[in-house]
């Protein structure tokens, strides 16, 4: 069973900057993502990339903003999250498959069977 540890989660004001950090037990070689849930909100997608080649899908609301990147001899991926604003407040949770996803199949938490127990972000205003 792969679990996936993540790190890196805490406060910081509007426009500031944070960086999560996600560590499989185990190769993945698949897809890793970032999903995230604001309280009394649906889980959203944050940013994907896939583990072989390093394609990357950004989710509407980290365009711009956030870089998803992985370390392969590391055996890490990381989400560098900048311009924080409130609306980026909640529990920020790592996700992987040993599945190579296709972009459109990405933003979808339905394929990935590994993940985190999630880290709070709260972006003070």
């Amino acid at each position: 069973q792969v679990q996936l540890v993540e790190s890196g989660g805490g406060w910081v004001q509007t426009g500031g900057s944070l960086r999560l950090s996600c560590a499989p037990s185990e190769d993945v070689f698949g897809t890793m993502a970032w999903f995230r849930q604001a309280s009394g909100k649906v889980r959203e997608f944050v940013a994907g990339i896939r583990w072989q080649d390093g394609n990357k899908v950004l989710g509407n609301s980290a365009k711009g903003r956030f870089t998803i990147s992985r370390n392969r001899a590391k055996n890490e991926m990381t989400l560098q999250m900048n311009a924080l604003n409130p609306e980026d407040t909640a529990i920020y949770s790592c996700a992987a498959t040993k599945k190579s996803l296709i972009q459109s199949a990405t933003g979808s938490s339905n394929y990935y069977e590994y993940w985190g127990r999630g880290t709070q972000v709260t972006v003070s205003s």
